[in-house]
């Protein structure tokens, strides 16, 4: 860079970081949620759902559940990626058997990704998955034909009602885009 261009670079600079180099004057809080302070209810299929976190502007939803030994869910896809942290138990993909989620394990799954998430029927312990799902969430069968798609608004409607059925308060689930 020669000596011409370096002033109008310089001035630039100093003139982005004049407010400090971010820009903290609509800030805001970090939101922590203690587990304790969302419910986990009960599915029909015998795991259990924490909805933590939906974004409806973008489908997103942030849920841990909770899976028993032998549990298993229908073949599915998701539209966007996931991104899953297992925090104990183990569990894998039907597809994938030899790749086992533990504890402390690290999970991507690209959208499109075909599986079938699965519990050993002689497993230990429940596995206890966190999970960030962007996108619907398209369940289908062995022909491939769709049997149900589930998104971040229905999965907020759903965990509300279930909440409100066993008479649970979670209104400290974070929403956006409501």
């Amino acid at each position: 860079m020669n000596a011409e261009n370096k002033t109008p670079v310089l001035e630039m600079l100093a003139e982005m970081m004049s407010g400090g180099v971010i820009n903290r004057e609509d800030s805001r809080e970090a939101i922590l949620i203690h587990d304790e302070e969302l419910p986990q209810v009960p599915l029909p299929d015998g795991s259990t759902l924490q909805l933590l976190h939906v974004d409806l502007n973008q489908n997103l939803w942030v849920v841990r559940n909770r899976f028993k030994p032998g549990f298993g869910i229908d073949t599915h896809y998701h539209t966007g990626p996931v991104f899953a942290v297992t925090q104990s138990g183990e569990w894998f993909y039907k597809e994938y058997p030899g790749k086992v989620n533990k504890a402390g394990s690290y999970l991507f799954e690209p959208a499109h990704s075909v599986h079938t998430l699965t519990v050993a029927d002689d497993a230990k312990e429940d596995a206890v998955v966190w999970f960030a799902i962007f996108g619907s969430n398209v369940n289908i069968n062995d022909d491939g034909d769709v049997t149900s798609v589930l998104d971040a608004r229905t999965v907020l409607k759903l965990y509300r009602a279930l909440c409100q059925a066993q008479g649970s308060n979670c209104d400290n689930v974070i929403v956006f885009g409501e």
